[in-house]
């Protein structure tokens, strides 16, 4: 089987849900939609692989909204299309933080600006625990999703819908593919100031992500076994 892995930036990496695809015998493509040098300029032109080619779309998280077509419009566009197209089509879909904003705006829900953003480790209320565990998952987000129409919601907190199934597709607002490694990453490419705007200490969050690394990747590791099987169909 072959799983597209979309990087929305040059700083997503797969984490636990590469290895546990790759465990499933997955064989990874991964494409990388705004390069480093265009960080900061990122509404380019891109040309997406074919869904076809593909048994899975995993589209990952990004710093950018998807909601705003102005900052990346010419290729979030482009992508919403091909994301409503697999979705529809029953292609299972597994969209991560920015990925299941992209699955819910593009089935008919709408993504803008949270009132309460979410940083760090946070416990969250699942109707299907089997599948998305209560956690805690790593947030970092500024924008939510509503559940598009004929979507079921599994999971939420206080500040956010937090999971929702449609088709073969799976949408989550949190990180089940972030890891220490991944997060150090992001603070070195703005998150520590975003981190610190929020009132938080970056070197703490390192810390405790260290200390989570091995628990969150069970807990990845689930709900990586449950989506394939109980959503996806594809083990």
């Amino acid at each position: 089987m072959k799983a597209l892995v979309i990087q929305h930036d040059h700083v997503s990496p797969t984490g636990p849900v590469g290895r546990r695809l790759v465990h499933h015998g997955f064989e990874i493509t991964e494409f990388l939609v705004v390069p480093e040098e265009k960080f900061s300029t990122p509404n380019i032109t891109v040309e997406f692989p074919n869904f076809d080619d593909f048994d899975l779309i995993v589209p990952l998280g990004a710093p950018w909204g998807a909601w705003d077509n102005e900052c990346i419009g010419n290729w979030l566009e482009p992508e919403l299309d091909l994301v409503k197209k697999a979705v529809s089509s029953g292609k299972p879909v597994l969209g991560i933080c920015f990925g299941g904003q992209l699955i819910a705006r593009a089935m008919g829900g709408t993504v803008g600006r949270a009132p309460q953003f979410e940083v760090g480790w946070t416990n969250i209320w699942s109707d299907r625990p089997e599948l998305v565990s209560n956690g805690p998952w790593f947030q970092f987000h500024y924008d939510r999703f509503t559940v598009p129409p004929g979507a079921i919601e599994i999971a939420r907190n206080p500040a956010a819908p937090q999971a929702f199934t449609i088709n073969k597709t799976l949408g989550v607002q949190f990180h089940p593919e972030l890891e220490s490694a991944g997060l150090k990453g992001w603070l070195d490419w703005g998150g520590t100031a975003k981190v610190r705007e929020a009132g938080l200490d970056p070197e703490v969050m390192l810390a405790q992500t260290v200390a989570e690394d091995s628990a969150a990747e069970k807990r990845t590791y689930a709900l990586i076994d449950a989506f394939l099987k109980d959503v996806a169909g594809l083990i």
